[in-house]
């Protein structure tokens, strides 16, 4: 008797001991978790192998590359102490070959520039295409945003030669706005002289519209033309098929456009006042749109065929305007997919707010300009790496419980990443790189976890202290006219050379 109650009692404990160890998750340290994260964005022997180097290096691009993201992922204030804190992290991962001084980081990320980013941006898209499955394309589209912005630099000699613009407060709009405001806030810019503007880089980014993540991007002084970097973009980048550009009313005119066209992409941008269009029909606009043409007097002189675009009337929230596509046929892009679109692409503003404020590059460090591209650069690499890497742990958990009302498991949004908290994990792993983790701690567990706060706001989201520009002139709408028949002629006459 005594027997059999030892070994129930023995099967008890096994049962038990079974149980515990099935329960326990694995236990490892955050150095193991960053590591698998760089090893996944820049494997070793890979991404480098054709390109060529000065023989005297004494640094491994790949690890190079690695120690350039780290760097660029720290919280300190000053450049060089997010380098010192950096090479801590190189150390602890085993990374022997990287640059052993601030300077010698900054030289080769100047120097070798095109190199990488060539080959990371590769690299980048092919991940970001792995993991993304069927949020890579929105029905048959692959959508990809446009927009600028601007950040300041340190105002030294070099910034000011390599960023400023030579004609600052001389163009068309700063003399109205001088003449405008003529007598005006006099005693405040007495007591407080208005001093001249910071040398500032811009950015024109393209941005995946359903991965929410930056694609591709182009920097340069504070006057440079964002369109003129997208077509930078298009003559020297791919991009995967039916691939939908969408862009506000600064990205308009025919030389863009016809480019787009010519790629075999289709594009949706905002049109206004700025534009004009001919049209079979002179109530078009009274009929909420339709087809259009967009040829301008220049490229109907010397030849060039007319762009055939649709043009459509929408309520978009409050705000009535138009939008233009590529894209005639309304059984291809229905209105209603036309609006989600357009509002879709407002998301890159909060990409740039991310850039901004959660990386704190509204004001660059570096004092040099070629250093200032290389810090920039580098930080909009590094924040798109840390999105994608949130975007994989996230999108591979299972549906997660809709806590509000009854629960119910809920799909996966993008929208619900998290920068901030993505950057909150990563950066206070660098930090406890040796302690060991467990569950809710481990670092992968805590970027699938990286979501944004969802709660009922009491008051409107609108900012209270930045009242409305009364100067800013209204878009306006579009300037659509009747063809006429001698613009019809050779039209035909165009259309029939063409063919032949």
């Amino acid at each position: 008797m005594s027997r059999s109650k030892s070994c129930r009692s023995t099967k008890s404990r096994s049962r038990r001991t079974e149980k515990c160890t099935k329960a326990t998750p694995p236990v490892r340290t955050n150095k193991a978790a960053i590591k698998q994260i760089v090893d996944w964005l820049v494997p070793e022997d890979s991404i480098f192998e054709k390109t060529d180097f000065h023989g005297n290096i004494k640094w491994k691009p790949e690890q190079l590359a690695v120690q350039a993201v780290l760097w660029s992922w720290q919280e300190t204030k000053h450049v060089t102490d997010a380098f010192d804190h950096s090479q801590e992290v190189c150390r602890s991962l085993g990374l022997k070959q990287i640059a052993n001084s601030y300077t010698s980081l900054l030289n080769a990320l100047d120097r070798y520039h095109i190199t990488f980013s060539s080959s990371l941006r590769s690299r980048f898209q092919e991940l970001a295409q792995d993991v993304a499955g069927h949020y890579f394309r929105t029905g048959r589209w692959v959508l990809i945003g446009f927009d600028g912005s601007r950040t300041t630099t340190p105002r030294t000699i070099s910034n000011e030669k390599a960023f400023c613009a030579s004609n600052y407060g001389n163009g068309k709009r700063a003399k109205y706005g001088k003449k405008k405001s003529k007598g005006l806030r006099r005693k405040r810019i007495q007591a407080n002289p208005i001093q001249p503007q910071a040398p500032q880089v811009w950015i024109t980014m393209m941005w995946h519209m359903g991965l929410r993540v930056p694609w591709t991007w182009r920097l340069g002084p504070s006057n440079s033309s964002e369109r003129g970097h997208v077509v930078e973009i298009l003559e020297e980048e791919e991009f995967p098929p039916n691939t939908l550009f969408c862009g506000d009313a600064g990205f308009v005119g025919y030389p863009l456009w016809s480019k787009l066209l010519l790629a075999g992409h289709d594009f949706v941008v905002r049109v206004g006042a700025n534009v004009k269009l001919l049209s079979e029909h002179a109530d078009i606009k009274r009929k909420g749109g339709g087809i259009v043409l967009c040829w301008p007097k220049g490229q109907m002189d010397n030849g060039h065929p007319p762009l055939r675009l649709r043009l459509v009337k929408v309520t978009v929230g409050n705000t009535k305007m138009w939008l233009l596509t590529s894209v005639t046929e309304r059984s291809q892009l229905s209105n209603k997919r036309l609006i989600r679109v357009y509002q879709l692409r407002w998301g890159i503003e909060i990409e740039f707010r991310g850039l901004k404020q959660t990386l704190d590059k509204h004001h660059l460090r570096c004092r040099n300009s070629h250093r200032t591209l290389a810090e920039l650069d580098w930080s909009i690499r590094s924040m798109a790496m840390a999105e994608l890497i949130g975007f994989r742990e996230q999108v591979s958990q299972p549906g997660r419980t809709d806590k509000r009302s009854q629960p119910r498991q809920v799909s996966y949004e993008p929208s619900n990443r998290s920068l901030a908290n993505i950057m909150r994990a990563l950066r206070g792993a660098m930090r406890t790189i040796e302690r060991e983790t467990i569950g809710s701690s481990d670092l992968l567990q805590r970027l699938s976890g990286a979501i944004v706060q969802r709660y009922q706001r009491r008051s409107k989201q609108a900012a209270r202290y930045r009242p409305k520009n009364r100067d800013k002139k209204a878009l306006g709408e579009p300037t659509v006219t009747k063809i006429k028949a001698a613009q019809r002629k050779q039209q035909s006459e165009l259309e029939k050379s063409l063919a032949a």
